[in-house]
């Protein structure tokens, strides 16, 4: 079994920056891909980025691609979001999830094995 809690939402006004934490526990996390998706009211879930805990390769959506930042910390088995410049257009609940290597691609949420809570982002204008 995997658990994933995820923390650091909030209320930021535009162009601010927050970062979102995901802690994952329970199994050896090398054989999984971790990503970030989002869900605004009324929309499907939409990926945000990924990154593989093995070699830290990344995938980022187009529109996040140069404001958004995932990273890891073997270590803390912690992935990280860094957002900035962030717009209200990206305010949504995030959800950390883990996907096993090879299954699907990363973009699909559906692929996705665990999930956490999720976090609320508001983005003021």
């Amino acid at each position: 079994q995997v658990q994933l809690v995820e923390s650091g939402g909030g209320l930021v006004q535009a162009g601010g920056s927050l970062r979102l934490s995901c802690a994952a526990s329970g199994r050896t996390f090398s054989s999984y891909t971790m990503g970030w998706f989002r869900q605004a009211p009324g929309k499907e879930r939409e990926f945000v980025a990924a990154i593989w805990w093995s070699g830290g390769s990344t995938h980022y959506a187009s529109s996040v691609k140069g404001r958004f930042t995932i990273s890891r910390d073997n270590a803390k088995t912690t992935v990280y979001l860094q957002m900035n410049s962030l717009k209200p257009e990206d305010t949504a609940v995030y959800y950390c999830g883990a996907v096993p290597l090879g299954k699907g691609h990363i973009s699909d949420y559906e692929q996705y094995d665990y999930w956490g809570q999720g976090t609320q982002v508001t983005v003021s204008s």
